[in-house]
């Protein structure tokens, strides 16, 4: 894979069965290399496989979130059809056996999540709701932002403080109401079974913004307060119903402390004490990126399941009776799923396919959408191995060899660093190993402690170093990473020691950072989005305030310690050539910390470059401009060429 494949990228997502069992309607998406946009349509398939799929959308920008109604004579869709890559996704429905779009909705935020009401009469949704000032185009004449909520802002989504998340109906002649409103955000909305009241998760008490604690709500279907049916014990998310009224949801405890496992739980009936299914699988089942909430299928809920790199669906009894039961696994990672009586679809990919549709839990594949991008390409299998580490803790790692691998070469290594730091290098397809790998380079990957996809213990790993809480960010998980180098040069002699480069983006930055702080063993680095400074982080990211739960403490009573966890302290012992790569936009990371460590090398006189992304976010790797992604692929593979070859 070379850098400019990445215009050749496309899958497959958010498949959904119709009532009657026969069908599914997915999203399938691409790239338009020539607009620099991505685009999607909804496609329809029988789910036994018999027919050949159809395209029920015409494409023509970005079409998708099929969604049928219960009666089965509509399928909803979103779509920014009709402008351009900045047109607001609206709500738009079409005959379930095809026909003409009719578009309910024209607001000017997306709509980000839609379910149909029981009777099929109309779609309750999240979009944004603008400030005002938001008319006045000429940001020369727009009024001042005013801010009362530390939460004021999110990457890729921007300033939200005067823009907050709530929740809407439309009924098919197009009719909107506007269910909730305030300095609030709200989201995952569902109907109750008789249709006459919804339910969602919110952030809307007094200290939202700074507790962050997801609870539940209810509100009439017509209007009105809401009234809230959960309290500050956790956090609540997803909420779905069965026909009998039991209430399915996400929950993850809140006590002071992160990271902490999200469990799927039932409440027998409205607002009374829920029971928690999954703690005995002591794993994480709220994946990240998030796919969808907890499904009914009869008295069982279908659940995704994060596990050694893979991400699995799970069964379990409502009423906890048994340990949940596996229903899809192996070596993949499942991106979307649904189900319906005996019938079962899902979205997988794993290291050299792309996210295709598969159904039934043998697994036949529907779609084949990928098979173009690997016709002609040499993809990398990556090999799974364990680490040992200086405490002989036994780390998960992979190694990818170049396309066209001679064992008799020796080849330059590059170790990639993932973000989170709770979350996972997964089994699925990833465009950064097969183009560093297909760029002549061997691909050393792990999952170090700190992350998710393994017990709870090891996600809170590096908790600290304040107050006891634990060791902190940059010690066992850097022995991990460096276990993995040590472990695959002594087992591989194809590997060149002597041309090691690093990389890593997020967490994974603050780690590449660290680590040429902490070591002179790798000849060229480059730390992207990354953490370099603990103490100015913690007020210019959107969120990073509330990574004190992590660290043991907050910043302004622990600033030591957070200097003496920052990168940006050992800058005067780094050697390594390092570039430094960030987005302009990034509200996570703010760029200034990728000035902040730029600015002490260049004063510090060592080797140093940066490069800056314009109209970018924390997401440029993943959902940026496809442009810039080979841009960027690029100026990575010139920078290791550089200094490992």
């Amino acid at each position: 894979m070379r850098p400019e494949d990445v215009c050749e990228l496309t899958g497959v997502a958010d498949p959904r069965i119709s009532p009657d069992g026969a069908r599914v309607a997915y999203q399938v998406w691409w790239i338009d290399k020539d607009a620099n946009e991505y685009r999607g349509a909804v496609w329809v398939a029988r789910i036994d496989g018999s027919e050949e799929a159809r395209q029920f959308t015409s494409g023509e920008r970005r079409d998708g979130m099929p969604r049928w109604s219960p009666d089965g004579r509509w399928l909803a869709f979103v779509s920014n059809r009709g402008g351009d890559a900045k047109t607001p996704a609206n709500l738009y429905v079409i005959p379930a056996e095809g026909g003409e779009a009719r578009k309910l909705t024209d607001l000017k935020e997306d709509v980000e999540i839609a379910e149909w009401s029981p009777d099929s009469s109309r779609l309750v949704f999240t979009a944004r709701a603008r400030d005002e000032a938001y008319e006045e185009e000429d940001e020369r004449k727009r009024q001042p932002r005013r801010f009362r909520r530390v939460f004021h802002k999110l990457d890729s989504v921007g300033w939200t403080g005067d823009r907050r998340k709530h929740i809407w109906t439309v009924d098919l002649d197009g009719k909107v109401e506007q269910l909730t409103s305030g300095d609030y955000e709200d989201d995952t909305p569902t109907w109750t079974p008789d249709g006459r009241r919804i339910v969602f998760s919110a952030l809307r008490d007094d200290k939202w913004d700074v507790e962050l604690i997801n609870r539940l709500y209810i509100v009439d279907a017509g209007g009105g307060e809401p009234e809230q049916l959960t309290h500050d014990e956790a956090s609540y998310g997803w909420p779905a119903f069965a026909p009998d009224g039991r209430l399915a949801y996400e929950w993850t405890v809140e006590d002071g402390t992160y990271p902490r496992h999200t469990q799927i739980g039932v409440m027998p009936t409205l607002g009374a004490e829920g029971k928690l299914l999954t703690t005995a699988l002591d794993r994480q089942c709220g994946p990240y990126p998030p796919i969808r909430g907890p499904l009914w299928n009869g008295d069982r809920l279908v659940f995704a399941v994060e596990n050694g790199g893979n991400v699995h669906l799970y069964s379990a009894a409502a009423d906890g009776s048994a340990r949940p039961e596996l229903l899809v696994g192996g070596e993949l990672v499942i991106g979307g799923y649904d189900v319906r009586g005996d019938g079962l679809v899902y979205v997988a990919g794993t290291h050299t396919t792309m996210r295709e549709l598969y159904s039934g839990r043998d697994g036949k594949q529907l779609t084949n959408v990928g098979k173009a991008f690997a016709e002609g390409r040499e993809l990398s299998e990556p090999e799974r191995f364990t680490a040992t580490s200086q405490d002989g803790t036994e780390v998960d790692a992979w190694i990818v060899r170049p396309p066209g691998f001679d064992p008799a070469e020796k080849y330059p290594v590059i170790l990639t660093v993932h973000g989170g730091p709770f979350t996972q290098y997964g089994t699925g397809f990833f465009d950064e190993f097969q183009v560093m790998a297909a760029g002549g380079y061997v691909v050393l990957f792990s999952n170090p402690r700190g992350g998710s996809g393994y017990s709870e213990e090891w996600g809170r790993a590096i908790r600290g170093p304040v107050g006891g809480a634990g060791p902190g960010w940059g010690t066992v998980d850097y022995e991990d990473v460096m276990a993995v180098v040590d472990t695959a040069l002594a087992r591989w002699d194809f590997l060149d020691g002597d041309r090691m480069g690093v990389i890593g983006g997020s967490y994974g930055g603050f780690m590449t950072s660290w680590i040429i702080g902490h070591t002179n063993r790798f000849k060229a680095a480059i730390s992207e989005r990354a953490v370099n400074n603990l103490v100015s982080m913690f007020g210019s990211s959107d969120l990073f305030w509330v990574f004190e739960r992590q660290f043991g403490g907050p910043m302004w009573e622990n600033v030591d310690a957070y200097l003496a966890g920052s990168p940006a302290t050992y800058a005067k012992d780094i050697e390594t050539p390092v570039l430094v790569l960030h987005s302009e936009n990034d509200l996570r990371c703010n760029i200034e910390q990728g000035e902040h460590l730029f600015t002490l090398l260049r004063l510090l006189g060592k080797e140093v470059e940066m490069l800056r992304f314009p109209a970018e976010s924390h997401e440029l790797t993943r959902s940026g401009s496809p442009l810039h992604r080979v841009i960027r692929f690029d100026a990575v593979l010139e920078w290791f060429d550089r200094y490992l070859k």
